[in-house]
């Protein structure tokens, strides 16, 4: 048994020396060291010794297996040193080599404008509220005292998504001003802003999808005075002190009364041109003081609470901020154009 201890102890001595990988380390350890190795089968065979042998061959045994598992652990300390060195070889950078370009890209100069009247209306006081854009006549219509039969409210007007449940995408974000009142109750001081659509035809100011901001603002007290201040104050945010802006007297279902409300245009400054269709002016919203009615429907009572609401059209206050001259550039993605912004 001697003999073959000492040979174990050589050939174990010389597997793991050779070895170039911890895979094939960890294969000699246990092809000498495990349950089943060669050590561990000569050693079964110790009841076959004499007493006065097993001390003796007992001691070699352990001396052979301790200089095994010290050689191992030597080996892969050896091992793991030249793994990291071909790695860190494998990774090494050439700073010399000039970097990629990476194209980042950049907000989109509607959202840009979008918000920056976020901030204007928080600085106020006001709340951002969200809707769904799929809507329900009621709330698109019927709620916010829009008669039955109204224009807006005919299929040539308004994208209708069934007959029957009266489904439909929403043509004004006014909708979620109904569903605040509803929920939260009053005073309430909100903006809805969100897609729309309508049935328009597409030119330089109109799209069939384009983006509103509905506001409401409902108090005891809020008078006329209030819309007008408010919203000058807003445009001059936006346009700078010097933005000319003017209001027309107007009709909508849900305000009474109501108005429009129209700055210079950017592009020609009052005189006439394409983008303003020679009117010299542009229109951004309309607004109101709202309905009593609206205001019953939503179980406020109106002679106690008055309010006033209003509509931007997004993509004009876009169109004035840069100075764009056709709408359907916001949306036609020319990298060529929104580059610029």
């Amino acid at each position: 048994m001697k003999e073959q201890l000492q040979a174990i102890r050589q050939q174990a001595l010389s597997a793991v020396t050779g070895t170039q990988s911890t895979a094939d380390l960890e294969t000699v350890r246990v092809q000498y060291l495990g349950k089943k190795g060669e050590l561990t089968s000569l050693l079964k065979q110790m009841g076959k010794l004499t007493p006065e042998e097993r001390p003796v061959m007992g001691q070699l045994a352990n001396e052979v297996r301790a200089e095994v598992e010290s050689a191992i652990e030597a080996q892969s300390a050896v091992l793991a040193g030249k793994a990291l060195t071909e790695k860190l070889e494998a990774e090494t950078l050439d700073v010399s080599i000039p970097g990629k370009v990476l194209h980042v890209g950049h907000k989109h100069p509607m959202y840009t404008v979008l918000d920056e009247i976020k901030e204007i209306f928080i600085n106020m006081g006001f709340e951002i509220m969200d809707g769904p854009e799929i809507e329900q006549e009621a709330y698109n219509f019927t709620k916010l005292n829009t008669p039955a039969d109204h224009p807006a409210r005919e299929w040539s007007d308004t994208f209708y998504l069934d007959s029957e449940s009266k489904t439909l995408l929403r043509t004004q974000t006014s909708p979620m001003q109904i569903r605040a009142m509803e929920t939260y109750g009053v005073p309430i001081r909100m903006i809805s802003p969100g897609r729309v659509y309508r049935k328009d035809e597409v030119d330089a100011t109109h799209s069939p999808m384009f983006h509103q901001i509905e506001g409401l603002v409902v108090d005891k007290g809020i008078t006329m005075a209030d819309l007008k201040g408010t919203l000058n104050a807003v445009i001059r945010e936006i346009y700078g002190l010097g933005t000319v802006t003017r209001f027309r007297p107007h009709h909508f279902p849900f305000t009474e009364p109501s108005c429009e409300m129209d700055i210079q245009c950017h592009k020609c400054g009052g005189v006439g041109c394409p983008t303003c269709k020679g009117e010299g002016w542009i229109e951004v919203l309309g607004a109101g003081m709202v309905h009593p009615k609206v205001l019953r429907n939503c179980g406020v009572d109106p002679d106690v609470y008055s309010g006033f609401a209003f509509g931007f059209g997004l993509e004009r206050l876009a169109m004035g901020q840069f100075k764009i001259s056709d709408l359907r550039l916001i949306f036609e993605n020319d990298i060529r154009f929104l580059e610029q912004f």
